[in-house]
C-alpha cells in the first residue's frame, strides 16, 4: 500500500498529460472554469517581463528578453525618398512556429515605422547619397506564445542602446567613412516609445492576457494593443484564429485597451 501511495501523484500527473494532450480544450476550460489557468494565472493576469540592455558586445545595440541585437550599414537611400534611411526588423522564432515569424516581422515593422519613436529622417548621412540602415534582428530562445509583444519591447529597449558611429560623405570619392572614436547616439522621440499588449479570446467569452503557447492554438481571436509612452492607443489589431468566427463578448475590446493602458505604465519603466 505504501508503494501505491508514492507512485500515485506520479500516475495523476502522467494522467493530467495525456489528458492534456488528448482534450486540450476541456483542459483548458476545466482550469478557466475555477478561475485560473494552467500556468497558474488568472486570465488577466501578464507574466514578469525583465529587460537587460547591452548584453551583446558584438552589437551595435541590444536587449535581453527575446534576444535582440542591433547591427547599422551604410546604405543608398531611395530615389524617391533621398532622405530616408531604413529599419528592418526581424523575428526568428524556433522551426515549429517559424511560420509565424514573417507574419509577425511585418507587424513589427508597421508599429515601429507608424510609432515614429525614430523618424528616418535621422538615418540620413548625406542627401540622395547615403543613409543608414538598421537590422533590428530579434531571436526567440524559449518560445511560450505571445512573442509579439516579447519582440516588439525588445527592439524598442535595443533601439535605446544602440549608438551610431560618427559618418561623414565625402563627395569627391563618393565614400562615406565612419569614425568609431566618437559613437552617437539614436535621436529617439522617447514619446512615441511603443510596447504591444496582446489578448486572447476563449469560446468567445474569456479573454486572457498575454496567451501562452498552450493557450495560443485554442483561441477563437486574438486582439493586440500598442501603446505609446503617453498612454496615446497607436493601434489596434484582431486576428480571427481558424474557422472560428471569434466574436468576442461585448465591450471585450473596451476592456482590452483599458488593460493595455494599464499594463503598458509598467512595460514603458522597463525602457526608460
Amino acid at each position: 500500500m505504501a508503494r501505491s501511495a508514492q507512485t500515485s501523484p506520479q500516475s495523476d500527473a502522467l494522467r493530467a498529460q495525456i489528458f492534456q494532450r488528448l482534450h486540450p480544450h476541456a483542459y483548458l476550460d476545466r482550469f478557466l472554469a475555477e478561475g485560473v489557468r494552467p500556468d497558474g494565472r488568472e486570465p488577466s493576469e501578464w507574466r514578469d517581463v525583465f529587460v537587460n540592455v547591452g548584453s551583446i558586445s558584438t552589437a551595435d545595440g541590444s536587449a535581453l528578453t527575446i534576444v535582440c541585437g542591433v547591427k547599422a550599414e551604410i546604405s543608398e537611400p531611395e530615389l524617391d525618398s533621398p532622405d530616408l534611411g531604413f529599419i528592418v526588423p526581424n523575428l526568428d522564432l524556433p522551426a515549429i512556429c517559424s511560420p509565424k515569424a514573417q507574419v509577425l516581422s511585418e507587424r513589427l515593422n508597421k508599429a515601429l515605422v507608424s510609432s515614429n519613436i525614430l523618424p528616418l529622417t535621422t538615418l540620413c548621412i548625406s542627401s540622395g547619397q547615403a543613409v543608414w540602415c538598421l537590422y533590428i534582428d530579434a531571436t526567440c530562445i524559449n518560445y511560450d506564445g505571445n512573442a509579439f509583444d516579447a519582440a516588439l519591447l525588445a527592439m524598442v529597449a535595443a533601439l535605446g542602446n544602440t549608438t551610431l558611429p560618427n559618418a561623414i560623405f565625402d563627395p569627391s570619392t563618393s565614400r562615406t567613412t565612419c569614425s568609431r572614436a566618437v559613437r552617437i547616439p539614436l535621436s529617439l522621440d522617447t514619446s512615441r516609445r511603443v510596447v504591444g499588449l496582446s489578448f486572447g479570446c476563449i469560446g468567445g467569452s474569456t479573454l486572457v492576457a498575454d496567451p501562452t503557447s498552450f493557450e495560443e492554438p485554442l483561441l477563437s481571436s486574438t486582439i493586440s494593443v500598442v501603446v505609446d509612452a503617453e498612454g496615446g492607443l497607436m493601434g489596434v489589431e484582431r486576428n480571427v484564429i481558424g474557422d472560428s468566427e471569434g466574436a468576442e463578448s461585448a465591450g471585450a475590446l473596451d476592456k482590452c485597451v483599458l488593460a493595455a493602458k494599464a499594463r503598458a505604465d509598467i512595460l514603458h519603466k522597463l525602457v526608460q
